[in-house]
């Protein structure tokens, strides 16, 4: 098989699933309005809503988003708002929200590494950054959006009294909570930056360095070459 139709089946495989994933959703929305949990049927819309804000934002601006990039965006909507705030996920498993707050420290590592090293990677562009910049960029900016996002779950609880740091029985402060989440996160990026960089040190093509080239290749009016 081709390294083309590889990739259209890739391509293909990943909207199906996107699809799948939307359906689901859809399908909890009607549920809600047959059982008339008006409040519960507006926060599934809410949630539907949002995983084709990615598709609507890159129609918007006239960008093409990778197939894969906006599957992991509405997978991780689906995993974080569908199943652990509507479907009780968060208080079923305890390891919900550590899981998924590692998974978050992968996506913003991933999308650290694509604010500079798309810059980097392109020979259209006259910007040449050591690896070991990059990793340290990419660690910062996926754990500042991490604090940030702590920083919103606890203005969310004290100012609307939702739950969302989910205080533990042996701290109701949140602290431990908020603690771990971070540590997790830190472990997820960890795991992106140094994959990242052991591939840019070595010269060899990673996983993230691909997506983000079929990035830059989608998009070529945002990327003009250099007079």
């Amino acid at each position: 098989m081709s390294d083309s139709a590889g990739h259209n089946s890739s391509t293909k495989l990943t909207r199906r699933f996107r699809l799948l994933l939307q359906s689901i959703i859809a399908l909890g929305f009607v549920l809600e309005i047959y059982e008339r949990q008006w409040l519960n049927a507006a926060i599934v819309a809410a949630i539907l809503l949002l995983t084709v804000l990615p598709t609507l934002f890159a129609r918007g601006v006239k960008i093409v988003i990778p197939p894969q990039f906006e599957l992991l965006a509405i997978a991780f909507i689906f995993a974080s708002l569908y199943l652990g705030e509507r479907r009780f996920f968060y208080a079923r498993f305890w390891w919900w929200d550590l899981a998924l707050h590692s998974t978050s420290g992968v996506l913003l590592g991933i999308l650290g590494f694509l604010l500079v090293y798309v810059l980097n990677a392109n020979p259209r562009i006259d910007v040449h950054m050591q690896p070991g910049f990059l990793a340290f960029f990419a660690f910062c900016f996926s754990i500042t959006i991490g604090a940030l996002w702590e920083v919103f779950e606890f203005a969310m609880d004290k100012l609307f009294g939702m739950n969302m740091q989910k205080p533990m029985f042996d701290d109701p402060s949140g602290l431990t909570d908020t603690m771990w989440d971070l540590i997790v996160d830190a472990i997820g990026t960890l795991l992106v930056v140094f994959y990242g960089y052991i591939h840019m040190r070595r010269g060899k093509h990673s996983l993230i360095g691909r997506w983000i080239q079929r990035f830059v290749d989608a998009n070529p009016q945002l990327f003009p070459p250099r007079r």
